[in-house]
C-alpha cells in the first residue's frame, strides 16, 4: 500500500513533507457535466472527503496544504505533481482529485480525474478536467457540475469561473430533486437548459441566453433571455414574480404579472398590472422600504369601471381605486410611531375584484411610549364603512356620516408601588374626541386610581384586594342623530363619580390522578360599587355588552369606559384542570349574584340582566397533536336553555386535519340594539393530504339563522332580516399538488355575501409556482 503524504507549501519557501493516511476517495470516475445523450446530467457522485489531514490552524494566503498518496517535486522546473486521492486547500478554496500537476511559476493547477472542488460559500463543483489558478479561485472544467449550497445545481459540458463569476456553455439548470428516496438517478419535473448560463454569487442571480423551460419531459416556453435568483434568499434583483391567473363571472378570466424592481436591498417597488376579459383592465403598485428606524410600505390599486350599488349589472363608469399603508418607526428606546391608511373610492369595489371582504377599513396614526413603570398612547382613528345601505344592513353602520373621527385619543399609565401596604397603585389618564359629519360629537376625560394587592395565605389561598375610583367628564352634542335611543344619553356638559371594591379569593386543591395531575381551584368575588350615573352619559365604546366566562369576574362587565356595573355582586366558581400524558382538560364555570332589585342598565338577553346571571363556562379537551376542542357556553339561570354556545375544533394531523367552528347566539336581544343581534352559523374547513404531494382542501361557512329580527321604526327605514334556515355565506374548494421544486392548485370559490356590482358568483383561481423562477 502506498504511503499518503501531506505537504504544506509557503509560496515563498521550499515545500515540507510529512506523512498521513489518506481518507476515503471520492469514487468511481464517470461525466459530470454530460450524460450519455450528450444532454447535461445533474445527479452528482457520493460527497468527497475534502479534509487535509495535519493541518489544524489556518492557513495563510501565501501558503497551501497538499495531500496525496504520492508526491513528486521537479526542482528545476518548480513542477508539483500530485497522484492517487490528491487534496488541496488554498484560501479557504478545497479540491479533491485523482491527479494534480502544479505549476509554481505559472501559477497553474490542472487537476485530472473525479474532480470536486468547494469554495469557501459551500457551493460545489464537479469535473473530470479542470484548469485553475494556484488560489483555485477561478478556472475552466469539462463536463461540470455546479451544486449550489442552496441546492440548486447546474450542469454544463464546458464551464468556467473568473472573479467569482460562473459561466457555463451548454448547460442544464434545476432546483429540483434529481434522486429517489432510494438514490437512484431520476428527472427532474423540471429543469432550464440553455446555451449559455451566468451565476453571479455575489448578486444572488443566475442569468440565461437561449433559454427553454422542460416540464414533465416537455418544453413549455423558450425566452432569449432570462434571469432568477439563485434560491438562498439574499441579494436580488428586477424581474418577474409568479403571475396569478383566476376566473370569476364579474370581471371574467384575469391574469396578473407582477414585476419586481429592486432600488436597494432595502428598498423595492412591484408593479402588476391585470388583464380582464370582460373588464378594463386595472394597475397595482407596491412600494416598501426598511430602515434603521423602521419599515414601511404603500400599495394602491386604479382602474376604471361601472359602479352600482343596488343593480347586478349596468351602472355608472368612474375611476376606482383603493390605497393602504402602514409603517413602524422605533424613534428612541420608548418611543414607537405606527402608521396605517385604507382608503377605498366605493363600497364595492375591494368585493369585485377579490381584494378583501371587510365591511370597514380604519387608519390609524399612533405615537406610544413604553417603559418599565409607564405607558402613553397619543392616537387618532377615522373609519370608512363599506357596509351596504340596503335591507338587511344596519343602518348605522351603512351611514359613512355615522361614522366617528376619533382625535386625540389619549391614553396614560403609570404603575406604582404601594410603600404602605405593599400593593400596587395603576393611574390612568384617557381622553377622546369623537367627530362625525352626520352623527352626535362626543368628548371625553377622566382620570382613574387602581389598587392591588396580592396575598398568599398559609393554607394556600391566593387573596386579590382591588380598589377603583374615577373621576368622568363628557360633552355632547347632535344626541339625536344617534339612532339607538339608549346610547344617546343628555346633551351637553355631564360629569360622573365611579367607586368600587373587590374582595377575589381563588383556593387550588392538586393531587395525583391515573398517572397525571388534576387541579381544582373554587373562586369567589365580592364586588361593590355606588350607584353611578350611566344614562346620562353617552355610550360609545360599551355597547357589545355580553357575559362570558372571560368577563365574569371583571370589576366592570361592560366593554369600554362608558357605562360601569354598579351596585354589590358576588361572583363564584370553579376551575378545573386535568394533565394526562398526551391528554389535557382545562375548564371553568361560574355564575353571579346581585344583592339589590334596582333595574339593570344591562340590557335583557345579556345574561346580566337580572339579580342571578346566567351560568357561563368553558371546557377545552387535547389530545396529543391530533384532537383539540374548545367550548365557550351560556345557560339560562332559569330554563337553562342554551343562550350561547361556541365550538371551535380541530381534529387530524398537520397534513389531513377537520376543523368545525359553530355559533349560537340564541339570547333573545331586543332587535331595536343593533350591536347585539342574535345569530348562528357553522364554519368547516378540511385538508385531505393524498399521498405525499397531492391535497385536496375546501372551507365554507353556513348562516343558520331561521328568525326574523326587525329594526325599530326610529330608524330612518325599517330592515327585516328574512333567514330560511341555511344560507351559504362564502365556501372553497381547491386541489393543490407541493413538492421540492414546484406548486401547483386550482381553486373554485364563491362568495354568496355579495350586492351591486359585487355581485356573487364562481371564482376560479389558477396557480403554478417554479421555486426560484420569478423576480
Amino acid at each position: 500500500m502506498s504511503t499518503a503524504l501531506t505537504l504544506v507549501l509557503a509560496l515563498t519557501a521550499m515545500p515540507a513533507f510529512a506523512q498521513s493516511t489518506p481518507d476515503a476517495s471520492i469514487g468511481a470516475g464517470g461525466s459530470f457535466g454530460a450524460s450519455d445523450n450528450g444532454r447535461p446530467a445533474l445527479v452528482e457522485p457520493s460527497t468527497p472527503a475534502l479534509s487535509v489531514e495535519d493541518v489544524n490552524k489556518p492557513l495563510a494566503d501565501n501558503e497551501a496544504a497538499f495531500t496525496a498518496d504520492q508526491l513528486d517535486y521537479d526542482t528545476e522546473k518548480h513542477i508539483v505533481t500530485a497522484t492517487g486521492d490528491v487534496r488541496m486547500i488554498r484560501q479557504g478554496n478545497r479540491m479533491r482529485a485523482d491527479k494534480v500537476i502544479w505549476n509554481r511559476d505559472s501559477d497553474d493547477v490542472h487537476a485530472y480525474g473525479n474532480v470536486a472542488i468547494q469554495n469557501p460559500q459551500g457551493d460545489m463543483t464537479y469535473a473530470q478536467d479542470a484548469e485553475l489558478t494556484d488560489s483555485m479561485k477561478d478556472g475552466v472544467a469539462q463536463d461540470m457540475l455546479l451544486v449550489l449550497e442552496n441546492g440548486g445545481r447546474m450542469a454544463a459540458a464546458r464551464g468556467a469561473r473568473k472573479d467569482g463569476v460562473y459561466t457555463l456553455n451548454h448547460a442544464a439548470y434545476t432546483p429540483c430533486d434529481v434522486t429517489t428516496s432510494k438514490g437512484c438517478p431520476k428527472e427532474p419535473i423540471w429543469k432550464i437548459t440553455a446555451a449559455k448560463v451566468v451565476y453571479d454569487p455575489s448578486r444572488h442571480r443566475v442569468s440565461y441566453r437561449d433559454a427553454r423551460l422542460t416540464f414533465l419531459g416537455l418544453p413549455i416556453f423558450w425566452l432569449p433571455a432570462f434571469s432568477h435568483p439563485d434560491g438562498s434568499g439574499a441579494g436580488g434583483n428586477s424581474g418577474l414574480l409568479v403571475p396569478d391567473v383566476s376566473y370569476n363571472s364579474r370581471n371574467g378570466m384575469m391574469y396578473a404579472q407582477p414585476y419586481y424592481i429592486q432600488f436597494a436591498p432595502n428598498r423595492d417597488l412591484t408593479v402588476t398590472p391585470y388583464v380582464f376579459t370582460s373588464v378594463l383592465p386595472m394597475l397595482s403598485a407596491e412600494y416598501r422600504s426598511l430602515s434603521e428606524k423602521g419599515a414601511w410600505r404603500v400599495q394602491g390599486y386604479l382602474t376604471d369601471s361601472s359602479q352600482s350599488t343596488t343593480a347586478t349589472t349596468g351602472g355608472s363608469k368612474s375611476v376606482r381605486g383603493y390605497i393602504e399603508a402602514n409603517g413602524t418607526w422605533q424613534l428612541s428606546p420608548n418611543w414607537t410611531l405606527t402608521g396605517s391608511l385604507r382608503a377605498v373610492t366605493d363600497k364595492t369595489f375591494l368585493q369585485r375584484y377579490d381584494l378583501n371582504y371587510d365591511d370597514t377599513l380604519r387608519s390609524v396614526v399612533k405615537a406610544e411610549r413604553i417603559d418599565g413603570d409607564s405607558y402613553l398612547s397619543i392616537a387618532g382613528w377615522a373609519f370608512q364603512t363599506l357596509v351596504p345601505n340596503v335591507p338587511g344592513s344596519n343602518l348605522a353602520q351603512a351611514r359613512q356620516g355615522q361614522q366617528p373621527i376619533a382625535i386625540p385619543a389619549i391614553d396614560y399609565r403609570r404603575r406604582i408601588g404601594d410603600p404602605w401596604l405593599g400593593g400596587t397603585l395603576t393611574l390612568q389618564a384617557n381622553t377622546l374626541g369623537l367627530i362625525r359629519t352626520d352623527g352626535q360629537d362626543k368628548q371625553r376625560a377622566f382620570v382613574s386610581a387602581e389598587w392591588q394587592k396580592w396575598l398568599l395565605t398559609g393554607m394556600g389561598q391566593l387573596v386579590t384586594f382591588t380598589a377603583y375610583g374615577r373621576g368622568d367628564i363628557y360633552h355632547s352634542d347632535q344626541n339625536d342623530l344617534t339612532q339607538t335611543v339608549v346610547y344617546q344619553g343628555h346633551p351637553g356638559w355631564e360629569g360622573r363619580g365611579i367607586a368600587a371594591a373587590a374582595v377575589d379569593v381563588r383556593w387550588p386543591f392538586v393531587g395525583d390522578v391515573w398517572g397525571g395531575t388534576q387541579r381544582i381551584t373554587p373562586r369567589i368575588q365580592f364586588a361593590g360599587s355606588p350607584r353611578t350615573r350611566n344614562m346620562a352619559i353617552p355610550n360609545e365604546d360599551s355597547r357589545a355588552v355580553d357575559l362570558e366566562d372571560t368577563n365574569l369576574f371583571s370589576l366592570n362587565r361592560f366593554p369600554g369606559y362608558d357605562r360601569w356595573e354598579d351596585g354589590a355582586r358576588i361572583t363564584y366558581g370553579v376551575e378545573y384542570a386535568l394533565d394526562l400524558p398526551r391528554f389535557s382538560l382545562r375548564s371553568d364555570i361560574g355564575q353571579s349574584y346581585r344583592f339589590n332589585n334596582r333595574d339593570s342598565i344591562l340590557p335583557p338577553g345579556t345574561g346580566l340582566s337580572g339579580k342571578t346571571s346566567d351560568i357561563v363556562g368553558r371546557a377545552t379537551v387535547r389530545y396529543g397533536s391530533f384532537v383539540s376542542v374548545t367550548e365557550r357556553f351560556r345557560l339560562d339561570k332559569n330554563s337553562f336553555a342554551i343562550r350561547r354556545n361556541e365550538i371551535d375544533a380541530t381534529l387530524g394531523s398537520a397534513n389531513t386535519y377537520l376543523q368545525v367552528g359553530y355559533l349560537n347566539l340564541s339570547r333573545n336581544i331586543d332587535p331595536s340594539i343593533e350591536d347585539l343581534r342574535d345569530h348562528e352559523e357553522v364554519r368547516l374547513g378540511a385538508r385531505l393530504a393524498i399521498g405525499k404531494r397531492w391535497s385536496l382542501f375546501g372551507s365554507t361557512t353556513l348562516d343558520l339563522s331561521d328568525e326574523t329580527q326587525t329594526v325599530s321604526a326610529s330608524q330612518s327605514q325599517t330592515l327585516t332580516d328574512l333567514d330560511d334556515g341555511i344560507d351559504p355565506v362564502k365556501s372553497r374548494v381547491g386541489l393543490a399538488y407541493e413538492d421540492d421544486c414546484f406548486e401547483a392548485s386550482v381553486q373554485w370559490r364563491r362568495n354568496y355575501a355579495a350586492f351591486g356590482d359585487a355581485r356573487y358568483g364562481n371564482s376560479f383561481q389558477f396557480r403554478l409556482a417554479f421555486k426560484n423562477l420569478g423576480r
